[in-house]
Parts: C-alpha cells; sequence; structure tokens
C-alpha cells in the first residue's frame, strides 16, 4: 500500500490537501507546497505551490498565489496566479488579476483589472521584486512656460466667425 506521503508518484493523497472546511475563520497566512481547499473565512494571505480551490460559501479578505486556482466564492484581494485562474459562476471577485490565463464562467463577477503576466513576471511577483512593466517613469523636469502641443487646427474646427451653413 502506497504512503500518503510518497511524492514520487503524480498522485496526491487525501492528506496532502490542506482544507478550511465551512463555518471556519482564521487569520494569518498559510503557506503550502500541496493543494489548498477552503470552504470557510479567511482573512490574509494565502500562497500554494500548487492548486487552491476555493468553494462557493467561503468568503476571502487577502491575496491569493498559487499556480492555478479554480475560484467559486467571493475574495477582497489579488490573485497571483502562475498558470490558469477559473472564475465560477457564484464567484464575486473584487481586486486585481496577475495570471498567464484566465478562463471565466458567464455569470462570475470580476471588478478589478487584469495583468496577464508570464512565469518570468510571476517568479518576480512572488519574489518581492518590481518587475519593470511595473516601473512608473520619472517624470521629466518642466519649466513654467506654456507649451504649444501643436499650431495646426483640428480637421474638425470650424473657423470663428464662419457661420455653418444649415443643411
Amino acid at each position: 500500500m502506497a504512503s500518503n506521503y510518497d511524492r514520487s508518484g503524480d498522485s496526491v493523497g487525501v492528506n496532502d490537501v490542506s482544507r478550511i472546511s465551512a463555518g471556519s475563520s482564521i487569520k494569518g497566512e498559510i503557506t503550502s507546497p500541496n493543494d489548498i481547499r477552503i470552504d470557510g473565512n479567511f482573512e490574509g494571505k494565502i500562497i500554494s505551490q500548487a492548486k487552491v480551490v476555493v468553494g462557493e460559501k467561503a468568503v476571502i479578505k487577502g491575496d491569493i498565489v498559487c499556480s492555478s486556482c479554480d475560484f467559486w466564492g467571493k475574495i477582497d484581494g489579488n490573485f497571483f496566479v502562475k498558470d490558469t485562474l477559473s472564475l465560477k459562476d457564484t464567484c464575486v471577485v473584487t481586486g486585481d488579476l496577475h495570471i498567464r490565463r484566465l478562463q471565466v464562467d458567464l455569470d462570475a463577477t470580476f471588478n478589478g483589472n487584469c495583468k496577464m503576466i508570464g512565469e518570468s513576471e510571476f517568479n518576480q511577483l512572488t519574489t518581492g521584486e518590481r518587475p519593470s512593466m511595473y516601473d512608473i517613469p520619472e517624470p521629466e523636469e518642466e519649466d513654467d512656460t506654456y507649451k504649444v502641443v501643436s499650431s495646426n487646427p483640428s480637421p474638425f474646427s470650424v473657423p470663428a466667425g464662419n457661420d455653418i451653413p444649415e443643411a
């Protein structure tokens, strides 16, 4: 009989999945090399090197960092997903997505920004580095003189004093 802790095969044992059951409330940070299943309330940061599954009644306040995610619950926070985020029909997401691939069911609700990222950008974001794509260029020093952008009038402007003929 194979042990649940034998990681040589591709199968995951029942004891290798961390679980927060319905009715449970937890605050803090979860870090796991294995899958995580959340059906209760969680406030903080969830980090998994594998898959995160969030059930319909789950409520999360915080960020999720994982390899892939199936999401049915509610979240007020950001996603950092190395591969695929699947927003299911009952989900309500308020936050930003930093993902490689996105699957959205028809009745899913999402309010936020979505940035498609590659694996290197994911690694930079999750290790605390700021990828160059998020750098904001410093403004150039400006003097107080008025700058003319263009002296050409718009092709849609009407010269002053001319009456527009009626059709």
